[in-house]
């Protein structure tokens, strides 16, 4: 028991007078004579111990009549908290990830969870609140109650571990007890749930847990063949629950089903679509499934895409990047060092400088500006360059070449993660193919960035440098048996379509996305992505051809949305949710100790209440005071 006002007690050396008036009795008494002696002493000491036990219990009633008024005024209470003056704040972490749409006994995880919060918080009771794209600091239930009727599921993931930071820097200073309270379901594919103990803040978990673990979803979809009239597009299902039977996958163009098929399966499938080759396609994959409903359905788009303009600057044989720069693809321009005309440059997106044996400086200067507005170069080097005019030319990309060695060189190492090599051009890393060779090299003399092929003692036989892919050998089959390897088919080709990002068949919301358009806009001008009422302005790079479109956070739904220059349609793209929270797999938290886990919110806040709260008993000290009141009068009316 504590006291709001203990300077009050010591009031209670005042009890010490009723004690001694009782003891020290100054009244007198005389003695008077009288008849029959003998019966007068019996009633007399009857008489005196019947008085002298009154004069205790009302001494002993007074005494606590007086005591219990003075614990009154002091306030006596009662709380878990040692400190009267404690100050507690609590800030709620609320997850509303696309994954709390599940259902649990009682609806959906997240509405559930938003009419306890609003059920158990009083009103009028500072809180902080944090989603994964909003934050609410030192507000009321009242206040923000429609903000959370009217929360939706976010394509925004924020990190258990940003989560906490977040809510650490929402508490006031003057707090004591600083509680912090994570809404979640604490999906097992997402970030691991593991505070560090921190005696400043207390961490409380509510894990909401659907009652089943069903959900089918659209995991991806993926052009694998295409013909002159046909494209053929794959549909990869995935199932985290039971097998599945006739499950009916629709294809839409706009509004327009064009195709529709049914798949069984019990834990992945990939189903097909034929689509006409020559055709603009707005796409929607859906199917129906009656748990998560944000991975029912994958937008994607067909546009007719622009060739890719490649110029090669020859002084050697050129016939094996016809070959790769084929015409319906890329519009291939072919011509001699000594006949180039400089005016075509600037319209290209690949240039190739094929075995050049000296850069001239007027096409340095060319070149350097080309690659500062976005341009990609291919440098081979012939078997007689003139070092020093490379070199100036390359020093532009931080490289440089010594000069030529007479060693024959396998080709042995593949850089699988770089972009070149990394989205399928090999189903598994290859360790015994035939390994191009060549008979003569140069060392490279600086090297900024781990080389895309290596040779066998690991010198670089291309690498990249500020989007300039350069060889360490010429190509020439004389020098080379590279033309007849399978490495040039991908390394070439990819070259060339990185030069001009074309849009993907989609993006996914959240990632870093980049893709080029070639336009060319007027001065001033600016490209939006439009979708219905919703107008987005993505970042934009301007180059000589082409506008470099980049998008991070933004467009947060997914949809199709279109590319336009004011009122006109460029182009259209498509942007899904990513499919990492459609496995139901969660983490089990009860081996945490340094948090207080429970699955009801209800329940959590009862805890927290009765930790904050302070029973005040001075209104049972008035009752007693009452009560002896009562008693002394009884006393003093009725004990004869």
């Amino acid at each position: 028991m504590q006291f709001k006002h203990p300077e009050l007690l010591y009031a209670l050396f005042l009890l010490l007078i009723p004690i001694i008036i009782h003891l020290f009795q100054f009244r007198k008494f005389q003695k008077e004579a009288f008849t029959n002696v003998a019966f007068l002493k019996e009633v007399s000491i009857q008489t005196r111990k019947s008085s002298q036990l009154k004069k205790w219990l009302t001494l002993l009633t007074r005494l606590l009549l007086l005591a219990a008024i003075i614990f009154a005024f002091a306030q006596p209470f009662t709380s878990k908290n040692k400190l009267l003056n404690t100050q507690s704040e609590t800030v709620i972490y609320l997850d509303n990830s696309f994954s709390m749409q599940s259902k649990g006994n009682q609806g959906e995880l997240l509405k559930r969870a938003i009419q306890d919060i609003i059920s158990n918080v009083p009103e009028d009771e500072t809180i902080s609140l944090i989603t994964n794209e909003s934050t609410f600091k030192s507000t009321t239930i009242k206040a923000i109650k429609n903000d959370l009727l009217n929360l939706d599921y976010s394509s925004k993931s924020l990190s258990f571990e940003a989560a906490l930071l977040k809510a650490k820097k929402l508490f006031k200073p003057s707090s004591n007890l600083k509680n912090i309270l994570f809404i979640s379901d604490f999906q097992r594919n997402l970030n691991e749930f593991k505070p560090e103990n921190d005696s400043l803040f207390k961490i409380h978990a509510v894990q909401l847990k659907p009652v089943n673990f069903n959900n089918i979803s659209i995991d991806s979809a993926y052009i694998s063949e295409s013909s002159n009239k046909t494209i053929e597009l794959k549909v990869i299902l995935k199932n985290s629950g039971k097998s599945v039977s006739n499950l009916p996958v629709s294809l839409f163009n706009n509004d327009q089903l064009i195709a529709k098929t049914s798949v069984n399966f019990e834990k992945q499938t990939v189903t097909s679509f034929s689509l006409p080759e020559n055709e603009i396609i707005n796409g929607k994959i859906i199917i129906e499934d009656s748990d998560l409903q944000y991975d029912n359905s994958l937008y994607f788009n067909i546009n007719r895409t622009p060739k890719i303009n490649v110029l090669a600057i020859n002084n050697a044989d050129d016939s094996f990047l016809n070959r790769i720069y084929y015409e319906k693809e890329f519009n291939f321009t072919s011509t001699p060092i000594n006949q180039l005309d400089y005016n075509l440059i600037n319209e290209q997106n690949l240039i190739i400088l094929n075995e050049l044996n000296i850069i001239p400086g007027s096409l340095n200067s060319v070149l350097k500006l080309f690659s500062e507005k976005g341009g990609y170069l291919i440098v081979i080097p012939s078997e007689a360059i003139d070092i020093e005019t490379y070199n100036s030319f390359l020093s532009n990309y931080r490289t440089s070449l010594n000069p030529i060695l007479k060693t024959v060189k396998q080709v042995t190492t593949i850089n699988y993660s770089h972009a070149l090599y990394a989205n399928g051009v090999f189903e598994k890393r290859v360790t015994n193919f035939q390994y191009p060779k060549v008979n003569s090299f140069y060392s490279v003399a600086e090297i900024k960035s781990s080389p895309i092929l290596e040779y066998e003692d690991h010198k670089p036989f291309l690498l990249e440098q500020n989007h300039a892919y350069i060889f360490s050998a010429s190509l020439n089959t004389s020098n080379s048996n590279f033309q007849n390897s399978p490495l040039i088919v991908p390394t070439l080709y990819n070259i060339g379509k990185f030069s001009l990002k074309i849009p993907d068949l989609y993006y996914t919301i959240g990632n870093e996305n980049t893709f080029d358009l070639s336009v060319i806009l007027h001065q001033d001008d600016i490209l939006s992505l439009v979708s219905g009422d919703v107008v987005l302005i993505p970042k934009q790079q301007y180059y000589n051809n082409k506008i470099v479109i980049t998008t991070n956070e933004e467009p947060s739904v997914a949809n199709i949305y279109s590319v336009k220059e004011r009122a006109e349609s460029i182009q259209n793209v498509s942007y899904n949710y990513n499919r990492k929270e459609s496995i139901l797999s969660y983490q089990d938290l009860s081996s945490l100790e340094q948090i207080t886990l429970s699955n009801s919110v209800t329940d959590i806040f009862n805890t927290l209440k009765s930790e904050t709260k302070v029973n005040e008993l001075w209104k049972w000290f008035v009752i007693f005071a009452l009560a002896f009141l009562i008693i002394e009068m009884l006393i003093l009316k009725y004990f004869k």
